[in-house]
């Protein structure tokens, strides 16, 4: 997900995305623990996507 779709999401939207998210990487986390993933970027992707989804909901909280 790029900032850019990031921006046009409403907080409710960006909330549930994120909490959706973090459950998402734990549980890749885990398999990839357990038995190697087939795509280990994706742990990668998934972080910085919560990253960002994170910074603009902080963003928000500032303004």
């Amino acid at each position: 997900m790029k900032q850019s779709e990031v921006k046009e999401l409403s907080t409710a939207d960006l909330q549930g995305k994120l909490g959706a998210l973090k459950k998402n990487y734990t549980d890749l986390k885990m398999a990839h623990a357990i038995t190697p993933l087939e795509n280990p970027l994706q742990l990668k992707t998934l972080r910085r996507t919560v990253a960002r989804i994170a910074t603009e909901l902080t963003k928000r909280e500032l303004q």
